[in-house]
Formats: C-alpha cells, sequence, structure tokens
C-alpha cells in the first residue's frame, strides 16, 4: 500500500470541480470500471463502530427508474439522464440494535475479532446506544444509521469528481411513498432498511453559469 501523493491543488480544484448536476448529458455514460471504483469508495468507507449500516442499489432499469418519479420530486431529470443512479439504504433497528445478529456477524465473520475482544466490544456498543447518545426509538436508530451512510455518499461524490465524473445527491423524496415503492417493487426489505438518500452520476450536459460560493472561512472555522 502505497501512500497517497496528491497535490494540494488537485484535491482544492477537485472540491471547485464538483457542483450539484442538475441535467446530465444522455450521450455520455460512466464507464464499468469508473462507476465500480465509485462504489468501491463507498465500500471502503469509515462508520461508527466499524459496522457498515448500508446497502447501495443501483438503478439502470428505465422501468424503475420511472416508478420513482412520482415519489421523488427532486429527482425526475436525473432519473431520465444519468448515467447511473444510486439509492442509499441504511439500516433500521433489526440490523443495528447491539447483540443483533448482523452485528454479531460483523464482529466475528468480518472483522474476526476474539470472543473477549466482542464481547467488551458489545457492552461499549451497548452502552453507547443506550446512555451515550440514547438511541432509544427506531427514528433515532435510523437517523444514526443515516450519518454514517453520508459519509460514504460524500466520498462517492468526490471520488466521482476526481475522475471527472459529475454527481447530484438528492433527498427530495416522499419517505413513506417512496419506502412502500421500494417494498413492493424493488424487492427491499423495508422493516431492516430505509432510503436516506438518492445520487445520481455522470457527464455535466453544460457547465455551471454560477461560480461556487461558500461563506468565508473564518465564518467557518474557530481555533482555540
Amino acid at each position: 500500500m502505497s501512500v497517497p501523493n496528491i497535490s494540494k491543488e488537485d484535491i482544492i480544484n477537485v472540491f471547485n470541480y464538483r457542483h450539484a448536476t442538475k441535467e446530465f448529458d444522455t450521450n455520455k455514460i460512466v464507464s464499468k470500471q469508473d462507476i465500480e471504483l465509485i462504489l468501491e469508495t463507498a465500500r471502503l468507507s469509515p462508520s461508527s463502530f466499524g459496522f457498515e449500516p448500508w446497502h447501495f442499489v443501483v438503478v439502470q432499469d428505465k422501468e424503475l427508474r420511472g416508478l420513482l418519479k412520482p415519489v421523488a420530486w427532486g429527482a425526475p431529470s436525473k432519473l431520465d439522464t444519468a448515467s447511473h443512479f444510486v439509492l442509499g439504504l441504511s439500516m433500521k433497528t433489526p440490523l443495528t440494535k447491539w447483540g443483533s445478529s448482523y452485528v454479531m456477524k460483523m464482529m466475528k465473520d468480518v472483522k474476526q475479532l476474539p470472543a473477549e475482544v466482542i464481547e467488551m466490544y458489545s457492552k461499549f456498543y451497548r452502552e453507547f446506544q443506550e446512555t451515550d447518545f440514547n438511541l432509544d426509538t427506531d427514528k433515532k436508530m435510523f437517523d444514526w444509521a443515516s450519518k454514517q451512510n453520508y459519509i460514504a455518499l460524500a466520498n462517492m461524490m468526490t471520488s466521482a469528481a476526481m475522475i471527472g465524473v459529475d454527481s447530484c445527491a438528492i433527498e427530495g423524496f416522499h419517505e413513506e411513498k417512496t419506502e412502500q415503492l421500494l417494498k413492493d417493487k424493488f424487492g427491499i426489505d423495508t422493516e431492516k432498511y430505509g432510503l436516506s438518500y438518492m445520487v445520481a452520476f455522470g457527464y455535466r450536459k453544460e457547465d455551471p453559469t454560477n461560480p461556487k460560493t461558500r461563506r468565508p472561512i473564518e465564518d467557518v472555522i474557530t481555533w482555540k
């Protein structure tokens, strides 16, 4: 594994280049290698306790994309034009609750932790949920999982920009109607997964007309 050697100028250029692409060029398709790289950066993303409470559905079927339009008011132009369209699903309480079969499998089979470490880790995770963050409702648990999933989203969008692929994150959807659709037409177990966001990838149809605007750094950063 080599030490990354990306120039500071290139890093800032990536963040200045990236913008929320509203309409994509339908004549340009993201290559298999590039979309796999983008998805791999999601898989490699960090998460709280390393439990990876996410799943990603790449929607390429035109009929399924069409079904999403009525329930996702922020997505129609992206659904029509994006090369690739991804649903960011986050795990719900049955999977993320301390002691769940998923959490135990992560510790035993994925992380391959010794029994004594699993016992200690489980204790910390239970205290985190019950005391530190008071994750005492299904809504709180899902929001916590979504926080982790947004790390993966940011990494996908940044890695895409690094290779010249455009993106647009989408939260403009009706949560209840969308989850019903995912259950009925996408075969997703909505007892275990909920939709946190959608994200489209492709190539911009045209450059943005307005420069990127952000608050000055002195309004954003405080040093103590």
